[in-house]
Formats: structure tokens, C-alpha cells, sequence
């Protein structure tokens, strides 16, 4: 009898976890880090819906585009959580994204009536330095300098593809020039943002792009002041951060939960101190003393999202022609 007992116990148990819905979620690898909001917005979202929520890291932004055009309608994600400003253009080109009713009372600098994307986040791109070193106050100045800087590769990266843009945006056809004056400043290219700014940590360079949200992480988890963001006089590129619901998911009711989730007050919340960028919703607490140093551009930068694929393919070509010199 005890065996009949414990089989049946496991079929109850097996059978239980079967009917769990598991919701996947393709994003970028630092959201998923054991310091980044990946595993406190799962902890909570499945608090929330009786669920198994999987997030599936994929280096950053252009990588998650790449993978989903290889696997096409036949991908395992339910969401997409990553693609920014500078790809949803590239997104919807591939038919994969469901529509979507999800909105907020949005705290952007911009107004959002996408239909399939919802934001999450947003920031300003900066170079990040120490404080004990005068800083450039823009492209040209970098260029003259001997400042040595780490960047991203803008096929790999997000922040590597909004320097592509704030260079073609602040200086048009100037920008082949740019790139070449800046060419002997980089150091390296990584792949990713997270390699990126280890790299500057660990003293490879004298700047590294990041956000001029960057030194509040500093502040808060280390108590450190040393780590500043650059203010560039020709203004600051913006990135706002989007998650959106692929058409082919299985699990559409949960997706849409998913999303509304992502602009609530429990996420956004989470948001400021753990991915480090300004929350699109703003919480009910407000943001962390912290965030008041950041530095504000003087000009706010951001192609439309539509004009950017042409763009892209013009300054990739003049950044890889810069660095190969």
C-alpha cells in the first residue's frame, strides 16, 4: 500500500508541475545576472501568477533580434524583453510581434503610442570616467585627446549601435571624420556592455560607454563618488528599453500578464536599482537621492525609430572603415 501511496503522490506531484505555465522570456545577459533585476522580477512576477517564468539571457539587444530571424516563427520565446529604440524598426520588420493593449502612464522624455511595444526603461548614453580625470566635453575634443576609451561593438550591442547613432545624429557627414579621430582613443571593442565596463573597472581605459546613470550604482552599492558621466555639449543619445510579446506564443493571456506586470509599480520599482537606467512608469517612492547626480544633457538625441535601419547600415559601414584604418 505505502508504494501505491508514494506513486500516486509523484503522478499528483509530476501531474501539478505539467499544468504549471511556463512563460519564456528571451532578454539580454546582464538582466539576468545574479545582481541584475532578472531574478527579483521572477521571484515577484511568479508571486503573482501561479506560473513557471523562465528568462533565457542572449548577450544583448542585436543578438536577441538576431536569434528570433534565425528561429522565426518557430522560436520557444512568449516575450522578448531588450530590443531598444534603435531595433524596433528591425523588429517589426520580421512580422513576429503580436499586437498589444498594454500602456501606462509613461514618464518618458517622449511620447509612446507604439502598438507593439511596451517600455520598461530608458536612459542617456555617456562615457563614464573617474574623477580625478578632466574629461573631454565632446567627439571632437575625445578625438584630439589621448583619452583612452572602451566601447561596443553596435552589431553586438545596444550601446554600441546608440554610439553609431549619437555620432551620426550630433554630426551627420562629419561622422566618417569623427570616427577616424577617434579611431587610436579605443582601446577595445567588446561584445557587450557587461564586458565593457569590467574592463574600465579593472583601470584598461581612461572612459567606457555606459548611461549617466552609471555612477548611482556606484554610489548606492559601494558608496563610491569617484565614478562620474561625461557631459558632452553636443547632447546625449536616448535609449528606451521595450519588451514586446511574439506573435506565435502558446502562452498569450500569461505574455499580455507578463507585460503589464513589467509596468507596474512592483517592477519599475525594481528597476532603478537593479538595471541602473531611469524607470519608464515612475514609482510611487520616486527614485533613490542618488539619481539627482546624474548628469542631465543639455540636448536629448533620438533618430525615429523608422529612419534608423538605413542609418545603421550607412554608419556601420563608416565606423568599420575607421577602425580597419
Amino acid at each position: 500500500m505505502k508504494y501505491l501511496t508514494l506513486a500516486a503522490t509523484t503522478f499528483l506531484a509530476t501531474s501539478a508541475y505539467a499544468d504549471t505555465p511556463e512563460l519564456v522570456v528571451y532578454t539580454y545577459d546582464s538582466f539576468v545576472a545574479e545582481w541584475g533585476p532578472g531574478p527579483v522580477i521572477e521571484k515577484a512576477f511568479e508571486e503573482t501568477c501561479a506560473c513557471d517564468l523562465k528568462f533565457v539571457g542572449m548577450g544583448d539587444g542585436p543578438a536577441l533580434l538576431a536569434r528570433l530571424k534565425l528561429e522565426g516563427a518557430r522560436s520557444d520565446a512568449d516575450i522578448v524583453l531588450g530590443l531598444d529604440t534603435s531595433l524596433i524598426a528591425a523588429a517589426k520588420a520580421t512580422d513576429l510581434f503580436a499586437s498589444t493593449d498594454v500602456s501606462a502612464e509613461y514618464n518618458l522624455p517622449i511620447a509612446w503610442n507604439d502598438e507593439s511595444f511596451v517600455p520598461y526603461d530608458w536612459g542617456y548614453f555617456a562615457f563614464v570616467h573617474e574623477t580625478d580625470l578632466t574629461p573631454p566635453h565632446n567627439f571632437r575634443e575625445l578625438g584630439d585627446s589621448d583619452v583612452k576609451i572602451i566601447i561596443q561593438d553596435p552589431r553586438s550591442s545596444t550601446p554600441g549601435l546608440g554610439l553609431l547613432m549619437w555620432v551620426k545624429e550630433a554630426y551627420g557627414n562629419e561622422a566618417p571624420a569623427i570616427w577616424n579621430s577617434l579611431a587610436d582613443n579605443i582601446v577595445t571593442v567588446t561584445k557587450g556592455w557587461s564586458e565593457a565596463y569590467g574592463l574600465f573597472l579593472e583601470g584598461e581605459a581612461d572612459m567606457v560607454l555606459s548611461y549617466t546613470t552609471s555612477p548611482a550604482y556606484h554610489i548606492i552599492a559601494e558608496e563610491d563618488e569617484t565614478k562620474v558621466a561625461a557631459p558632452f555639449d553636443e547632447g546625449h543619445y536616448m535609449q528606451v528599453e521595450v519588451v514586446g510579446k511574439l506573435a506565435n506564443s502558446d502562452q498569450s493571456d500569461l505574455a499580455d500578464a507578463f507585460m503589464k506586470f513589467m509596468v507596474s509599480d512592483a517592477a519599475q520599482s525594481i528597476l532603478p536599482t537593479t538595471n541602473w537606467m531611469y524607470p519608464a512608469v515612475m514609482p510611487k517612492e520616486g527614485l533613490p537621492a542618488a539619481f539627482d547626480q546624474s548628469i542631465e544633457p543639455g540636448k536629448a538625441l533620438l533618430i525615429p525609430n523608422e529612419a534608423v535601419p538605413a542609418l545603421r547600415k550607412e554608419a556601420l559601414a563608416e565606423w568599420l572603415s575607421a577602425l580597419s584604418q
